[in-house]
């Protein structure tokens, strides 16, 4: 009996987060003018186990990330049980060895920081005869810990990824600094958002060049990323540790 009852709190708790989240997007967007259905919100699943996810699903999330591959191939493969629609993301740093994984399990993979690595993906999509969806890390900040390409160097970088036949970019994305310094937190998104137009303008025709989503905003900043015109935000804790 004791089991049954922690999974219909965490089950009660998981569906609670995500309405106050969705709530909360909504009230964002209508001071802004904008259209909540627009807002793509990934359930970031590092640390939750599978029971927490499927419940995330069966709450409406239908977007959901990981940082490590290895995690995706053992927790993502049982989110079929539940028989909802999902997508998986990956949003931590990958490395090469590790592209041919990254393609079975999961659907885009949102952190191609370099050209290296898509020319990688490249190659294991083509091996594939499939095309794979990405989106382009950027470091806005300019932070040494922190993956992704430079602002200066992410034209020249999508320029060369855009010749790639079996990659399609869908847009960019971006890891705010961890500051409470909100104007930080902004110019970073800004910064991204003017890259995102450039993008737009130049590849306007280009159709393995799409600039459908501009991921930005996590728990603690994506009301922020909002205002700055984010249209995919990425939320773990608020959904499944709060």
């Amino acid at each position: 009996m004791t089991p049954f009852f922690i999974y219909a709190n965490v089950d009660a708790m998981i569906k609670d987060n995500i309405s106050q989240i969705q709530t909360h997007v909504a009230q964002i967007c209508q001071r802004l003018g904008r259209n909540p259905d627009e807002i793509t919100l990934i359930g970031v699943t590092k640390l939750a186990p599978v029971e927490k996810i499927i419940e995330s699903l069966q709450a409406g999330i239908r977007h959901v990330g990981e940082n490590k591959v290895q995690e995706g191939q053992s927790k993502y493969p049982a989110l079929k049980s539940c028989g909802l629609p999902v997508t998986r993301h990956m949003i931590g740093h990958l490395q090469t060895n590790k592209v041919k994984h990254a393609l079975e399990a999961f659907d885009i993979i949102e952190s191609v920081d370099s050209l290296k690595l898509a020319q990688e993906i490249e190659k294991q999509a083509a091996k594939r005869n499939k095309i794979a969806d990405i989106l382009f890390q950027v470091n806005t900040a300019a932070e040494e810990q922190k993956y992704g390409s430079t602002k200066e160097e992410a034209l020249t970088v999508i320029d060369e990824i855009s010749k790639l036949e079996h990659v399609r970019m869908l847009g960019l994305m971006v890891i705010a600094p961890y500051t409470e310094d909100k104007g930080v937190v902004r110019k970073c998104f800004q910064d991204l958002r003017v890259i995102r137009d450039q993008v737009k303008e130049k590849f306007k025709n280009h159709e393995r060049v799409q600039m459908k989503y501009l991921s930005m905003g996590m728990s603690d900043d994506y009301e922020i990323a909002l205002e700055e015109g984010s249209n995919m935000i990425r939320i773990g804790r608020a959904i499944y540790h709060r």
